[in-house]
């Protein structure tokens, strides 16, 4: 018997390696629950602050009585009624849980994936956003004399960088992201002081004036750290850990969500790395696999992690591009490329806004005008699962994108989740 009226809560996971016997595992486990305050006098199945439960022990089965009476049974004895273990459980490994062992499949009518449970991901503070409802928009805000598009727009003070960012908010920006280094091909690297010194002010005075989610664009674990301190909450990292080897290890320790994208050298070398002999979305793929294990092994959560393909990074031509477009879901449900171990699925960002390729389709030679077919890229992201589109035009995408979502997702356009303690 379940209790059905109770606040939403979170459910993960997690797969480990013990030397403990099942019995003693379950014990440590009821030990655990007990020293985070849960009341085992209370309704069982009713809201508590932690509830541990042993779903599987490799493939072995248990069926047993512990000294105290209470009973053990691996595999758990009710998972296939609860989406919210199974979907989780099957993001882990798609393969651990053969449908029919728990009387599931197209035959017993019956699909574990069914119910009210949905991925979330973390957007800094209590924050927790559907990944699967609607498409978010990530406005950005350049405080650069160079960047490609528009370096030299919002370097001019902080009052100016501010209104801006604020007008990307009322515009209807889920994320501002700022940067204060250019990753346009060929840009030279900008000093770890400089490049605080352009944005941590810039977020400081934003996030006196709005409560909005703010993502830092750097490369460098020096600049994360001061912005994360200023009031952002979310790395965006274009090398994907790889530039600066304190990264990974930092995002850790601020528990930060973080955006790793994939890319290839640096951005005055990235454009000679270009070649893909194996397929760019399969070589992609598995360098951003190499990613998220490195972060994970660093101490990023997986649940804090965002992928992001990086269209225009050591990608040379429109071709390769439109592949990795074309291909996105492959990223998103993990099921055409061959991982070990198996990836989780992540959230995906995708940023194709104004890339030389959208001028290379259209004859649009300067990147301001590319906005309609930036647009259009957006769309395309979109029906390939993203998650999350980062945008100059944030008032042309989002509106586009309402009506996409309409579309395409019906019914799914719901209220953010409540955050729960």
């Amino acid at each position: 018997m379940y209790v059905e009226d109770q606040p939403r809560f979170l459910n993960a996971a997690v797969e480990l390696k013990t030397a403990l016997t099942p019995e003693a595992l379950f014990v440590a486990l009821k030990q655990v629950e007990e020293q985070s305050g849960r009341d085992f006098s209370a309704v069982r199945n009713g809201p508590r602050p932690l509830d541990l439960d042993l779903l599987l022990y490799g493939s072995e089965i248990f069926d047993s009585v512990l000294p105290d009476g209470r009973p053990l049974r691996v595999p758990h004895a009710r998972m296939h009624e609860r989406a919210f273990v199974l979907r989780p459980l099957i993001d882990l490994d798609p393969g651990v849980v053969p449908p029919n062992s728990l009387g599931l499949g197209p035959e017993s009518g019956r699909n574990p994936l069914t119910g009210d449970a949905y991925p979330v991901f973390p957007a800094g503070g209590e924050r927790l956003w559907r990944t699967d409802d609607r498409t978010h928009v990530m406005g950005i805000l350049n405080v650069t004399p160079d960047s490609f598009s528009d370096g030299g727009s919002y370097d001019s003070g902080v009052a100016c960088a501010v209104e801006a960012a604020l007008k990307l908010v009322e515009d209807g920006a889920d994320v501002v992201d700022i940067g204060g280094e250019s990753t346009r091909p060929g840009a030279a690297e900008v000093e770890v002081n400089r490049e605080i010194e352009r944005t941590v002010p810039v977020i400081e005075e934003l996030r006196l004036q709005s409560d909005v989610v703010i993502s830092i664009d750097t490369r460098k674990a020096a600049v994360a750290e001061a912005a994360i301190a200023a009031g952002a909450d979310i790395v965006n990292d274009v090398s994907g850990g790889a530039f600066d080897a304190a990264m990974l290890p930092t995002v850790a320790r601020l528990e930060a969500p973080y955006i790793l994208m994939h890319m290839r050298g640096t951005p005055d070398t990235m454009n000679a790395k270009a070649a893909y002999e194996g397929g760019v979305v399969e070589e992609v793929g598995s360098e951003m696999r190499a990613g998220v294990g490195a972060a994970e092994a660093a101490g990023v959560c997986s649940w804090d992690i965002m992928l992001d393909p990086g269209i225009g990074f050591a990608k040379k031509d429109a071709a390769q591009n439109l592949e990795l477009l074309r291909r996105l879901r492959t990223f998103v449900e993990c099921e055409e490329l061959s991982y070990d171990p198996p990836q989780v699925p992540c959230p995906l960002l995708v940023g194709a806004s104004r890339k030389r390729f959208i001028g290379e389709l259209t004859g649009e030679t300067e990147a301001a005008k590319r906005d309609w077919g930036s647009v259009g890229a957006a769309l395309a992201a979109s029906a390939g699962g993203a998650f999350m589109v980062r945008v100059h035009n944030v008032p042309g995408t989002k509106q586009a994108l309402q009506v996409f979502d309409a579309v395409t997702r019906p019914g799914r356009q719901s209220p953010e989740p409540e955050p729960q303690p």
